[in-house]
């Protein structure tokens, strides 16, 4: 499961030190994507990127191909180097907004790689009454 908050820098190239206990759990390389409904990126292991693959394609091509086109057109796979360090390709940064200072999160099956003025925002968004309607439905 990929768990924390970790503050990191992107340099002038484009990299960012990927924290090690999410480099860990996600493997030796893993997939970039356009995050869903948020501005932000989705980190996925190559397992559960298969696992969403599989999804994708067992939906009729009515249902899927946007989905399909916005995913994998905006997706690719990186490896970090021995310090750790990935290559946030543009049109990625350009999407999620990401200048210098990155928030990388663990969300369960998936990091999420965050501007950090965004991720601000988005957290001063949540409200303690919206958590608790969703314990609730999970029954909590």
């Amino acid at each position: 499961m990929l768990i924390g908050e970790y503050q990191h820098s992107l340099d002038t190239k484009g990299r960012v030190n990927f924290p090690a206990k999410l480099r860990e759990d996600l493997g030796e390389s893993f997939i970039l994507s356009k995050g869903l409904g948020d501005e932000c990126l989705f980190v996925y292991s190559e397992e559960e990127w298969n696992k969403l693959t599989e999804k994708l394609n067992s939906l009729p091509l009515s249902k899927a191909r946007a989905l399909q086109r916005f995913l994998f057109a905006g997706a690719t796979q990186v490896q970090p180097d021995k310090q750790g360090m990935i290559l946030i390709p543009q049109n990625l940064r350009d999407y999620a907004g990401l200048q210098k200072d990155l928030v990388i999160v663990g969300a369960s099956n998936r990091a999420e790689i965050w501007d950090q003025e965004r991720w601000n925002r988005m957290c001063e968004e949540v409200t303690s009454d919206m958590i608790a309607q969703t314990m609730d439905e999970l029954d909590f």
